[in-house]
């Protein structure tokens, strides 16, 4: 009797090899998507540090190029060090608030910020190997509670953007919400009654077509494109020796905590929607990749770098998971770097054309993590409260970011975060309802890396 042979486990839809020109327009999406994100970071310090125009410009520029240098090492990987999956990396909200009370201190600065910055790298060197084994504590339960939490926290975003974004005179006004409505139109029409190719460009589609309604309407800001230099190598320790100070080099180390709680996630969802396990070894990658790039930073005058939340959404919308296009994309992003006038095209991309497309994509993030959470056992009621509560907090600094105020402000880079409380909420209430209540309670989890 022939032995059976063992199963053949799926294809890594992340291996996919695409034709060049699809390659470059779904790579061009990925950096059009996260490029708000991108500079927010570096203008909100900058402009909180007090520096100049042409400062805060070289702190954009910075962060492009280790943004895009970090996402080849995720996307292709380095020997020991970038998880190979499609990921795209940029400056990290979860450090904003912290940085910007250190802009604000006497003898910190941005000297002060960056050494913290090189600091907490080098301590998530150190600790992702050990972070990297807490895969086991997120079965598909954890998992799908997480992911939908991500998809809802980024929500607030998408409006924000297409009401016209936090700088509008007249927010929601009629003209924005007609081109966020155009954009968010033409992606459903396009993934509708179009197929293959297009439908994987339809966020560029609908971007492309918000641009041109936008700049009909005089949305479209491009003064100062002239004075931009064509080409501008990005200087390190442009402001000068980084200073390695004790209390701004805690807070930023806790910072990293939070990200690599939030790149877990991340990560534990591409898994899911590449086919890949995101097993611990994949882990210690992805995050060794992370703190890598935020130690490289530092030295580079821009801040700690991470996974970007809304890629994940664009990845599950095309149904493009090639990790070889946010290579191109990382490829993208260096050229930026270095060719300031084409960094500024992009930037002038008005917020309500964001907006259309985000609220597909971030619902897409969310969307991943319902149906995910079809693998755990949901009818259980524990495991419907151990839902209901994770999203409950993950959605506190949402609706209230003031909720917390009054508790200590190094708690910030928690309590600030959506996903972090959800995360941090979900892994505990699966310790003391699933992991400790006896294996016939984790296996009710779905505890699919048991």
């Amino acid at each position: 009797m022939n032995p059976v042979p063992p199963p053949v486990a799926p294809a890594r839809t992340d291996e996919q090899r695409l034709p060049a020109l699809q390659l470059l327009l779904v790579g061009l999406q990925h950096v059009l998507l996260m490029y708000g994100g991108a500079v927010a970071v570096p203008l909100i310090v900058g402009q909180a540090a007090g520096l100049s125009r042409e400062e805060i410009a070289l702190l954009i520029n910075a962060d492009l190029l280790v943004a895009g240098i970090a996402t080849l090492v995720q996307s292709l990987g380095i020997g020991p060090v970038g998880i190979r999956m499609p990921v795209m990396m940029g400056a990290s909200f979860a450090a904003v608030s912290s940085m910007v009370v250190m802009a604000g201190m006497p003898g910190v600065g941005m000297t002060g910020i960056f050494g913290a910055t090189i600091a907490a790298g080098a301590f998530g060197l150190v600790i992702a190997p050990f972070v990297s084994k807490i895969v086991r504590f997120f079965p598909p339960l954890v998992t799908g509670t997480v992911i939908t939490s991500i998809g809802l926290s980024l929500f607030p975003v998408a409006i924000n953007w297409a009401g016209g974004g936090s700088t509008a005179s007249e927010f929601g006004g009629l003209p924005y919400l007609a081109i966020a409505a155009a954009v968010l139109a033409t992606i459903l029409l396009v993934n509708r009654f179009l197929r293959g190719f297009w439908v994987n460009v339809s966020v560029l589609i609908g971007m492309a077509l918000g641009y041109v309604l936008a700049g009909a309407c005089g949305m479209v800001d491009l003064g100062g494109l002239d004075a931009a230099p064509a080409f501008q190598l990005v200087e390190p320790n442009h402001f000068g020796t980084p200073q390695f100070l004790l209390a701004p080099i805690l807070s930023m180390c806790l910072v990293v905590v939070i990200i690599f709680v939030e790149s877990a996630g991340m990560f534990l969802a591409l898994g899911k929607i590449t086919g890949t396990e995101a097993d611990p070894r994949l882990l210690r990658r992805g995050l060794l990749c992370d703190a890598g790039a935020t130690f490289v930073a530092g030295f580079m005058n821009t801040f700690t770098h991470s996974s970007f939340a809304q890629n994940i959404g664009l990845v599950q919308m095309t149904g493009v998971r090639s990790r070889y296009v946010t290579a191109v994309a990382g490829v993208f992003l260096i050229s930026l770097s270095l060719l300031p006038k084409a960094a500024y095209l992009v930037a002038s991309i008005p917020p309500a054309v964001l907006g259309g497309a985000g609220i597909a994509m971030f619902g897409m993030v969310a969307a991943t993590g319902i149906k995910l959470l079809q693998e755990a056992d949901i009818a259980d009621r524990r495991n419907q409260l151990l839902v209901a509560v994770s999203i409950g907090m993950g959605m506190t600094p949402v609706v209230r970011p003031e909720f917390f105020a009054q508790l200590p402000h190094w708690m910030e880079p928690i309590t600030h975060s959506g996903i972090a409380m959800a995360t941090l909420s979900a892994v505990t209430l699966n310790l003391l309802f699933n992991v400790l209540g006896g294996p016939e309670r984790e296996h009710a989890s779905g505890a699919a890396h048991g």
